[in-house]
């Protein structure tokens, strides 16, 4: 995704361009993984002296209800990442030193398919956690 296409889907849903929300994008398009509202905080602080803990997280849920922006939970934590545009079925690797986010192919669902046997999955989530190549080198 680039900037200007996420300020349009603001902007097709009736929201404003502001400097902060195109500031915003730009940090998750570059963050490559995902990201805490606190480290967005002190990314935006060094532009917007003053920005609120607040006007982050309501520009937070305005990008996830527009699926500009997918969030995680860990540890009590609310995380989150530029939203995949892949069109296809797939999963995650994630760091969790740098937050580095790797796309998986593969779904484990079907290996669950005879031990669910009597159930209805009606949706799923499945994500790894580690280090990357850099972080665990290090």
């Amino acid at each position: 995704m680039q900037v200007d296409e996420g300020i349009a889907i603001l902007k097709e849903n009736g929201h404003k361009y502001t400097d902060k929300r195109a500031d915003i994008l730009t940090y998750f398009i570059h963050a490559k993984g995902y990201r805490s509202a606190k480290a967005l905080l002190a990314y935006m602080e060094t532009s917007y002296t003053g920005i609120s803990l607040d006007t982050i997280y309501r520009n937070l849920r305005l990008f996830e209800q527009l699926e500009l922006l997918e969030s995680r939970e860990k540890n009590g934590e609310k995380l989150f990442k530029i939203a995949c545009k892949s069109g296809t079925h797939h999963h995650h690797f994630i760091c969790e030193s740098c937050g580095l986010t790797k796309p998986l192919q593969k779904c484990p669902l079907p290996v669950y398919t005879e031990e669910l046997a009597d159930y209805h999955v009606n949706t799923h989530a499945f994500e790894l956690y580690g280090l990357c190549p850099t972080c665990h080198n290090r």
